[in-house]
């Protein structure tokens, strides 16, 4: 069966290794977590969406980052779980692995370009304050936002075709859930070209994002050196550190994940940290925002306030 043609219509995921007696509490963590994250995400997008106040171009453009985290840790979470605690059925088709190493990718190249137009709005609010309204328009912002999620779709797919032609001689995936270097490595064909066009990919999309952050940050520093104002440098600092807080630790867990793929004896390091490169992100982005932001801020009070019971 395993002659080098052959390709696995069910594969087995490895998952976190961890121990039976640990199993339940790791469980019960990352349930907890993925609690938090799809509650906390989901309630800012609805905050923003009801609170007329919050009707504007930053706003909207946000949304599209906390509708990230909810769907990509939708994406591995679950299945995550239920791997956890049944050990004995840790099997889905080649299909379906497919499509989760598709929404794996895809969410997190989406992750960067939303952030990307986010810095660009950051840059227009700040350095042509007079022609805000008139470029961040209804359209405009639409247009930004539809970019944001269609540029990762032809590149993520492409790097996944070229993975799915690939015959198998394992049917194990050493990860704790479906992406593109574990697929691949179910090959033992040659796939160098796989590893260099992905690390390519990684590479060119991440140089393009730190080098659009990196300029836009720089015109903005420009201006508020020029401006007298500390009101507005004080606000433009506020508001660009949220961004950039949440970029870097984008960054940082993202790169983390791929150079371990590089070095096979850190395997279990690596399992962990793929975890965590949904979970650390999508758990403090709400937060971040939530805290340094102050009309989230004000909203989430005026919610809490009206569900507050006052005794009779």
């Amino acid at each position: 069966m395993e002659n080098g043609s052959y390709r696995y219509e069910i594969l087995r995921i490895e998952g976190l290794r961890i121990t039976r007696y640990s199993s339940y509490p790791v469980f019960a963590l990352l349930f907890l977590i993925y609690l938090f994250i799809m509650v906390s995400n989901i309630g800012i997008v609805m905050m923003i969406a009801m609170d007329k106040a919050l009707h504007k171009p930053m706003y909207f453009l946000f949304c599209n980052l906390p509708l990230n985290d909810a769907i990509s840790a939708t994406v591995i979470l679950p299945r995550l779980l239920k791997d956890i605690v049944a050990e004995s059925d840790r099997y889905i088709s080649f299909i379906a692995c497919v499509i989760q190493a598709f929404g794996y990718h895809f969410m997190g190249t989406s992750a960067h370009t939303i952030l990307i137009i986010m810095a660009f709005d950051r840059y227009v609010a700040i350095c042509d304050p007079l022609r805000y309204h008139t470029i961040m328009n209804n359209t405009k912002v639409v247009r930004l936002s539809v970019i944001a999620w269609i540029t990762a779709f032809v590149p993520v797919g492409a790097l996944l075709a070229l993975t799915a032609r690939l015959s198998h001689c394992s049917s194990v995936i050493s990860n704790p859930f479906c992406d593109n270097p574990s697929l691949f490595k179910l090959s033992c064909e040659n796939v160098l070209l796989n590893q260099i066009v992905g690390l390519l990919f990684s590479v060119m999309y991440g140089m393009i994002s730190i080098l659009c952050i990196a300029v836009t940050y720089l015109k903005i520093a420009h201006v508020c050196l020029k401006n007298k104002n500390s009101m507005i440098k004080g606000k433009a600092i506020k508001t660009c550190s949220t961004h950039l807080i949440v970029y870097l630790i984008l960054l940082g867990c993202g790169s983390t994940v791929i150079i371990l793929h590089r070095f096979s004896a850190y395997e279990e390091l690596r399992n962990v940290a793929s975890v965590l490169v949904y979970v650390i992100p999508s758990s403090l982005n709400p937060v971040v925002y939530g805290l340094q932001t102050k009309e989230i801020r004000q909203g989430l009070k005026q919610i809490f306030l009206r569900r507050k019971v006052i005794p009779g």
